[in-house]
Protein backbone atom coordinates (compact mmCIF):
# COMPACT_ATOMS: atom_id res chain seq x y z
CA UNK A 1 0.00 0.00 0.00
CA UNK A 2 1.50 3.19 -0.64
CA UNK A 3 2.61 5.95 1.84
CA UNK A 4 -0.29 8.27 2.56
CA UNK A 5 1.05 11.21 1.65
CA UNK A 6 2.56 9.52 -1.82
CA UNK A 7 -1.45 8.39 -2.19
CA UNK A 8 -2.63 11.69 -1.72
CA UNK A 9 -0.17 12.91 -4.25
CA UNK A 10 -1.29 10.12 -6.79
CA UNK A 11 -5.18 10.63 -5.77
CA UNK A 12 -4.77 14.29 -6.42
CA UNK A 13 -3.07 13.58 -9.91
CA UNK A 14 -6.41 11.38 -10.62
CA UNK A 15 -8.65 13.67 -10.18
CA UNK A 16 -7.11 16.32 -12.24
CA UNK A 17 -6.77 14.36 -14.97
CA UNK A 18 -10.36 14.10 -15.87
CA UNK A 19 -13.53 15.63 -14.54
CA UNK A 20 -15.54 12.62 -12.20
CA UNK A 21 -14.44 9.48 -10.84
CA UNK A 22 -16.77 7.20 -9.08
CA UNK A 23 -15.16 6.29 -5.51
CA UNK A 24 -14.73 2.04 -6.53
CA UNK A 25 -12.85 4.01 -9.46
CA UNK A 26 -10.43 5.46 -7.22
CA UNK A 27 -10.32 2.95 -5.01
CA UNK A 28 -9.30 0.36 -7.25
CA UNK A 29 -6.59 2.49 -9.35
CA UNK A 30 -4.97 2.64 -5.84
CA UNK A 31 -5.09 -0.21 -4.40
CA UNK A 32 -7.23 0.81 -1.30
CA UNK A 33 -10.62 0.21 0.16
CA UNK A 34 -13.31 2.74 -0.58
CA UNK A 35 -12.96 3.72 3.45
CA UNK A 36 -10.13 4.92 2.80
CA UNK A 37 -10.52 6.98 -0.16
CA UNK A 38 -13.51 8.69 1.87
CA UNK A 39 -10.58 9.79 3.98
CA UNK A 40 -8.42 10.62 1.38
CA UNK A 41 -10.79 13.03 -0.18
CA UNK A 42 -11.35 14.54 3.55
CA UNK A 43 -7.65 15.44 3.98
CA UNK A 44 -7.90 16.88 0.51
CA UNK A 45 -10.00 19.16 1.61
CA UNK A 46 -8.70 19.83 4.50
CA UNK A 47 -5.57 21.32 2.74
CA UNK A 48 -7.99 23.76 0.44
CA UNK A 49 -8.34 21.90 -2.52
CA UNK A 50 -12.23 21.73 -3.70
CA UNK A 51 -13.05 18.14 -4.06
CA UNK A 52 -16.49 17.94 -4.53
CA UNK A 53 -19.33 14.90 -4.18
CA UNK A 54 -21.19 13.97 -6.95
CA UNK A 55 -24.83 12.71 -5.56
CA UNK A 56 -26.62 9.99 -7.17
CA UNK A 57 -25.94 6.27 -8.60
CA UNK A 58 -23.27 7.28 -10.76
CA UNK A 59 -22.24 9.79 -9.14
CA UNK A 60 -18.35 10.30 -6.98
CA UNK A 61 -16.02 12.63 -7.14
CA UNK A 62 -15.03 15.96 -8.99
CA UNK A 63 -11.93 18.43 -8.31
CA UNK A 64 -13.57 21.82 -8.42
CA UNK A 65 -12.26 25.41 -9.15
CA UNK A 66 -11.09 27.02 -6.09
CA UNK A 67 -10.42 30.41 -4.51
CA UNK A 68 -6.39 29.38 -5.34
CA UNK A 69 -4.82 27.14 -8.48
CA UNK A 70 -4.12 23.78 -6.97
CA UNK A 71 -0.10 22.87 -7.92
CA UNK A 72 -0.64 20.59 -11.14
CA UNK A 73 1.34 17.69 -10.66
CA UNK A 74 3.71 16.69 -13.62
CA UNK A 75 5.61 13.74 -14.58
CA UNK A 76 9.01 14.75 -16.41
CA UNK A 77 7.24 13.85 -20.23
CA UNK A 78 4.21 16.55 -19.27
CA UNK A 79 6.52 18.98 -17.69
CA UNK A 80 8.48 18.81 -21.02
CA UNK A 81 5.48 18.73 -23.15
CA UNK A 82 3.40 21.89 -21.37
CA UNK A 83 6.86 23.82 -21.55
CA UNK A 84 7.52 23.39 -25.38
CA UNK A 85 3.27 24.11 -25.74
CA UNK A 86 3.69 27.13 -24.02
CA UNK A 87 6.53 28.01 -26.53
CA UNK A 88 4.76 27.37 -29.19
CA UNK A 89 1.73 29.65 -28.36
CA UNK A 90 4.10 32.32 -27.39
CA UNK A 91 4.62 32.89 -30.91
CA UNK A 92 1.26 33.42 -31.41
CA UNK A 93 -1.25 31.36 -33.44
CA UNK A 94 -4.41 31.25 -30.42
CA UNK A 95 -5.95 35.14 -30.13
CA UNK A 96 -4.48 37.43 -26.90
CA UNK A 97 -2.56 33.70 -25.23
CA UNK A 98 0.75 35.01 -26.53
CA UNK A 99 1.57 37.28 -23.45
CA UNK A 100 -0.19 34.96 -20.93
CA UNK A 101 1.68 32.24 -22.35
CA UNK A 102 4.86 33.74 -21.96
CA UNK A 103 4.29 34.42 -18.33
CA UNK A 104 3.22 31.04 -17.56
CA UNK A 105 6.39 29.57 -19.21
CA UNK A 106 8.94 31.36 -16.81
CA UNK A 107 6.84 30.37 -13.72
CA UNK A 108 7.25 26.91 -15.21
CA UNK A 109 10.88 26.82 -16.69
CA UNK A 110 11.68 28.38 -12.58
CA UNK A 111 10.58 24.93 -10.86
CA UNK A 112 11.67 22.91 -13.51
CA UNK A 113 14.93 20.81 -12.51
CA UNK A 114 18.26 21.49 -14.65
CA UNK A 115 17.91 18.37 -17.07
CA UNK A 116 14.62 19.19 -17.95
CA UNK A 117 15.22 22.47 -18.67
CA UNK A 118 18.13 21.83 -21.13
CA UNK A 119 15.69 19.23 -22.99
CA UNK A 120 12.95 22.22 -23.29
CA UNK A 121 15.89 24.27 -24.42
CA UNK A 122 16.74 21.65 -26.97
CA UNK A 123 14.16 20.79 -28.56
CA UNK A 124 13.07 24.73 -29.19
CA UNK A 125 16.12 25.67 -30.33
CA UNK A 126 16.47 22.53 -32.93
CA UNK A 127 12.79 22.70 -34.04
CA UNK A 128 11.61 24.72 -37.19
CA UNK A 129 7.54 25.46 -38.24
CA UNK A 130 7.94 24.04 -41.43
CA UNK A 131 4.44 25.24 -42.03
CA UNK A 132 4.00 29.05 -40.12
CA UNK A 133 0.93 30.30 -40.17
CA UNK A 134 1.04 33.30 -41.74
CA UNK A 135 -0.46 36.30 -42.11
CA UNK A 136 -3.81 35.32 -43.76
CA UNK A 137 -3.72 32.77 -41.07
CA UNK A 138 -7.08 32.96 -38.96
CA UNK A 139 -7.01 32.88 -34.65
CA UNK A 140 -8.92 31.61 -32.21
CA UNK A 141 -9.75 32.68 -28.54
CA UNK A 142 -8.08 30.51 -26.50
CA UNK A 143 -11.45 29.89 -24.42
CA UNK A 144 -12.84 28.91 -27.65
CA UNK A 145 -10.27 25.97 -27.71
CA UNK A 146 -10.67 25.42 -23.90
CA UNK A 147 -14.01 25.16 -24.11
CA UNK A 148 -13.86 22.70 -26.80
CA UNK A 149 -11.12 20.39 -25.03
CA UNK A 150 -12.98 20.13 -22.36
CA UNK A 151 -15.78 19.07 -23.84
CA UNK A 152 -13.58 16.08 -26.24
CA UNK A 153 -12.06 14.84 -22.97
CA UNK A 154 -15.59 14.58 -20.82
CA UNK A 155 -17.16 13.74 -23.73
CA UNK A 156 -20.60 16.03 -23.22
CA UNK A 157 -22.65 17.07 -26.45
CA UNK A 158 -21.53 20.61 -27.66
CA UNK A 159 -23.89 22.66 -29.36
CA UNK A 160 -22.18 25.81 -31.71
CA UNK A 161 -23.22 28.57 -34.62
CA UNK A 162 -21.10 27.38 -37.44
CA UNK A 163 -20.42 29.59 -40.66
CA UNK A 164 -19.98 27.40 -43.54
CA UNK A 165 -17.60 28.53 -46.47
CA UNK A 166 -20.80 30.17 -48.40
CA UNK A 167 -21.31 32.12 -45.12
CA UNK A 168 -24.51 29.80 -44.35
CA UNK A 169 -25.40 30.44 -40.72
CA UNK A 170 -26.40 27.31 -38.87
CA UNK A 171 -26.61 25.32 -35.27
CA UNK A 172 -24.86 22.38 -35.07
CA UNK A 173 -25.07 19.79 -32.23
CA UNK A 174 -21.92 17.55 -32.35
CA UNK A 175 -19.91 14.68 -30.21
CA UNK A 176 -16.99 16.34 -30.36
CA UNK A 177 -13.83 13.75 -30.87
CA UNK A 178 -10.64 15.72 -31.31
CA UNK A 179 -8.92 19.04 -32.26
CA UNK A 180 -6.42 18.96 -35.21
CA UNK A 181 -4.13 21.98 -35.81
CA UNK A 182 -2.71 22.15 -39.41
CA UNK A 183 -0.19 25.14 -38.94
CA UNK A 184 -2.49 27.29 -40.53
CA UNK A 185 -5.99 26.92 -38.45
CA UNK A 186 -7.71 24.40 -36.25
CA UNK A 187 -10.31 22.37 -36.55
CA UNK A 188 -12.59 20.09 -34.72
CA UNK A 189 -13.17 16.61 -35.86
CA UNK A 190 -16.88 15.45 -34.91
CA UNK A 191 -19.79 13.50 -35.43
CA UNK A 192 -22.78 15.83 -36.46
CA UNK A 193 -25.74 14.27 -35.08
CA UNK A 194 -28.17 16.37 -37.37
CA UNK A 195 -26.24 14.93 -40.60
CA UNK A 196 -25.20 11.70 -38.61
CA UNK A 197 -21.94 11.43 -39.92
CA UNK A 198 -18.09 12.42 -38.92
CA UNK A 199 -17.31 16.13 -40.25
CA UNK A 200 -14.56 18.35 -40.04
CA UNK A 201 -15.35 21.69 -38.29
CA UNK A 202 -13.86 25.18 -38.63
CA UNK A 203 -12.82 26.27 -35.45
CA UNK A 204 -12.43 29.91 -36.02
CA UNK A 205 -16.19 29.58 -38.02
CA UNK A 206 -17.44 28.27 -34.71
CA UNK A 207 -19.09 30.21 -31.61
CA UNK A 208 -20.07 27.45 -28.64
CA UNK A 209 -23.79 27.90 -27.04
CA UNK A 210 -23.32 28.77 -23.56
CA UNK A 211 -24.17 25.79 -21.02
CA UNK A 212 -22.88 22.84 -20.17
CA UNK A 213 -23.92 19.71 -22.80
CA UNK A 214 -25.17 16.16 -21.56
CA UNK A 215 -22.96 13.26 -21.81
CA UNK A 216 -22.74 10.88 -24.74
CA UNK A 217 -21.97 7.64 -24.89
CA UNK A 218 -18.50 7.56 -27.08
CA UNK A 219 -19.03 5.82 -30.33
CA UNK A 220 -16.45 3.82 -32.13
CA UNK A 221 -12.90 5.65 -33.04
CA UNK A 222 -13.25 6.93 -37.09
CA UNK A 223 -10.92 5.16 -39.02
CA UNK A 224 -7.54 7.07 -39.04
CA UNK A 225 -7.04 8.49 -42.03
CA UNK A 226 -10.51 10.00 -41.23
CA UNK A 227 -8.89 13.16 -39.69
CA UNK A 228 -6.13 14.36 -42.24
CA UNK A 229 -8.59 13.93 -45.36
CA UNK A 230 -11.54 15.74 -43.09
CA UNK A 231 -8.91 18.62 -43.05
CA UNK A 232 -7.86 18.86 -46.32
CA UNK A 233 -11.12 18.77 -47.06
CA UNK A 234 -12.10 21.62 -45.53
CA UNK A 235 -8.66 23.57 -46.26
CA UNK A 236 -9.52 22.70 -49.60
CA UNK A 237 -11.87 25.38 -51.60
CA UNK A 238 -10.96 24.18 -55.22
CA UNK A 239 -11.31 20.44 -55.66
CA UNK A 240 -10.78 18.45 -58.85
CA UNK A 241 -10.76 14.46 -60.00
CA UNK A 242 -7.69 14.20 -61.93
CA UNK A 243 -7.04 11.50 -64.23
CA UNK A 244 -3.46 10.52 -63.45
CA UNK A 245 -1.00 8.74 -65.98
CA UNK A 246 0.86 6.73 -63.51
CA UNK A 247 0.42 3.71 -60.93
CA UNK A 248 -1.57 4.66 -57.69
CA UNK A 249 1.17 3.02 -56.01
CA UNK A 250 4.28 5.59 -57.55
CA UNK A 251 1.56 8.52 -56.84
CA UNK A 252 0.94 7.84 -53.39
CA UNK A 253 4.47 8.02 -52.62
CA UNK A 254 4.05 11.86 -53.87
CA UNK A 255 1.36 13.22 -52.03
CA UNK A 256 0.18 12.87 -48.22
CA UNK A 257 -1.51 11.19 -46.79
CA UNK A 258 -4.38 12.86 -46.58
CA UNK A 259 -5.21 13.02 -50.45
CA UNK A 260 -7.10 10.00 -52.08
CA UNK A 261 -5.76 8.22 -54.70
CA UNK A 262 -7.88 5.19 -56.58
CA UNK A 263 -6.50 2.96 -58.76
CA UNK A 264 -7.81 2.60 -62.63
CA UNK A 265 -5.36 0.79 -64.20
CA UNK A 266 -2.19 -0.89 -64.42
CA UNK A 267 -1.09 2.49 -65.35
CA UNK A 268 -3.72 5.16 -64.52
CA UNK A 269 -5.08 6.50 -61.75
CA UNK A 270 -7.68 9.03 -60.28
CA UNK A 271 -6.08 11.74 -57.60
CA UNK A 272 -8.74 13.47 -56.07
CA UNK A 273 -6.78 16.75 -55.34
CA UNK A 274 -7.63 20.07 -53.50
CA UNK A 275 -6.46 23.18 -52.84
CA UNK A 276 -7.69 26.67 -51.10
CA UNK A 277 -6.38 28.55 -54.42
CA UNK A 278 -6.78 27.86 -57.79
CA UNK A 279 -3.32 28.68 -58.53
CA UNK A 280 -2.05 26.26 -55.82
CA UNK A 281 -4.07 23.12 -57.24
CA UNK A 282 -2.37 23.58 -60.26
CA UNK A 283 1.06 23.77 -58.49
CA UNK A 284 -0.24 20.64 -56.81
CA UNK A 285 -1.07 18.64 -59.79
CA UNK A 286 2.27 20.06 -61.66
CA UNK A 287 4.68 17.97 -59.03
CA UNK A 288 2.52 14.68 -59.49
CA UNK A 289 5.34 14.68 -62.13
CA UNK A 290 3.68 12.67 -64.59
CA UNK A 291 0.69 13.34 -67.19
CA UNK A 292 -2.41 14.06 -66.40
CA UNK A 293 -5.97 15.21 -67.79
CA UNK A 294 -8.86 17.37 -66.50
CA UNK A 295 -12.21 18.68 -67.05
CA UNK A 296 -12.55 21.12 -64.73
CA UNK A 297 -13.08 23.59 -62.55
CA UNK A 298 -12.93 26.32 -64.59
CA UNK A 299 -10.25 27.96 -62.18
CA UNK A 300 -8.24 25.28 -62.24
CA UNK A 301 -8.42 25.52 -66.21
CA UNK A 302 -7.37 29.22 -66.39
CA UNK A 303 -4.46 28.82 -63.77
CA UNK A 304 -3.39 25.72 -65.73
CA UNK A 305 -3.36 27.73 -68.73
CA UNK A 306 -1.50 30.61 -67.09
CA UNK A 307 1.26 28.40 -66.46
CA UNK A 308 1.55 26.94 -69.76
CA UNK A 309 1.79 30.52 -71.18
CA UNK A 310 4.53 31.62 -68.74
CA UNK A 311 6.63 27.96 -69.11
CA UNK A 312 6.21 28.99 -72.95
CA UNK A 313 7.35 32.37 -72.65
CA UNK A 314 10.52 31.31 -70.46
CA UNK A 315 11.74 28.62 -72.83
CA UNK A 316 11.67 30.96 -76.15
CA UNK A 317 14.98 31.95 -77.22
CA UNK A 318 15.97 35.41 -75.34
CA UNK A 319 16.97 36.87 -79.04
CA UNK A 320 13.96 35.72 -80.78
CA UNK A 321 10.88 38.65 -80.74
CA UNK A 322 8.01 38.10 -79.18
Amino acid sequence: MLETSARLLRLLSLLQSRADWSGPELAERLSVSARTIRYDIGKLRELGYPVHAVPGVAGGYRLGAGAALPPLLLDEEEAVAVAVSLRTAAGGGVAGIEETAVRALAKLEQVLPHHLRRRVSALQEHTVALLPGGADAPTVPADTLAEIAAACRDRRLLRFAYRGHDGTESTREAEPYRLVHTGRRWYLMAWDRGRSDWRTFRVDRLTPKTGRGARFTPREAPPADLVPRGVDVALSRFRARVTVHAPAEEIRARVPDSVRVDPLDATRCTVHAGADTPDRLALHLLMLDADFEVDGPPELLASLHTLATRTARANQDPGRAR
